[in-house]
């Protein structure tokens, strides 16, 4: 899959989600990825929640076709502090 695929998987599944998603330092392995998602849905969840809902947004894709994925999950008042 590619990192543009996987970005609109999880906006489409998570309620006013903006994904970044590349290739991990630079590696090119078509099925090693890195995401960071942002959205408001992910207040007042824990970081496990958070990220179990990426995962269920990718749904068979992330044993499929996605191998490893490196994922940070932010609200957006996080994501402003960082």
């Amino acid at each position: 899959m590619t990192p543009d695929e996987v970005e609109r998987l999880i906006e489409a599944e998570i309620e006013d989600a903006r994904a970044t998603v590349t290739h991990p330092r630079g590696d090119h392995d078509e099925d090693h990825l890195a995401a960071v998602v942002v959205s408001p849905a992910f207040d007042g969840e824990t970081l496990v929640d958070q990220h179990q809902r990426v995962y269920d947004a990718l749904g068979e894709h992330m044993t499929r076709d996605i191998h490893a994925l490196e994922l940070k999950t932010y609200t957006p008042d996080e994501h402003d502090e960082q």
